[in-house]
């Protein structure tokens, strides 16, 4: 389990640095996440140990959410005055996100699904080939 928090906390650690040296308006943190996707996809894999890790910290996801829910808390009066006015910005925000996840998760299976008949189409021409 070492190995795979280490390897969690490396990421950050690069994506902050770059996100520092390099004046990026992306967090760190985000970034780091970002670094650790495109290892994996490289990899091909994702390595058991940081899976393990990755699984047991997300049973305590929930619990990000409490400082935010207290910040809601604290700004009661901003919420009463302007909530009407932020409603449909967060309507149309949430409408949009899952939009482009849907047309994106759409636009994966379609690539998956080609790339499976492409691999049968392949397999039986070259049975036809040894015939």
């Amino acid at each position: 389990m070492l190995y795979g928090f280490c390897v969690l906390v490396l990421f950050q650690l690069i994506g902050e640095a770059a996100s520092t040296l390099l004046h990026l308006p992306l967090p760190g943190p985000v970034l780091g996440m970002l670094l650790l996707a495109v290892w994996c996809v490289w990899h091909r894999e994702v390595d058991p140990r940081l899976a393990k890790v990755a699984h047991g910290l997300l049973g305590y996801l929930g619990l990000l959410f409490v400082p935010a829910g207290v910040g809601l808390m604290l700004l009661g009066p901003v919420l009463r005055d302007q909530g009407l006015a932020m409603l449909p910005v967060l309507v149309l925000s949430s409408v949009i996100t899952m939009a482009v996840t849907a047309l994106t998760m759409k636009a994966m299976l379609n690539r998956h699904r080609r790339k499976l008949r492409n691999r049968v189409l392949a397999r039986r021409k070259g049975k036809a080939d040894e015939l």
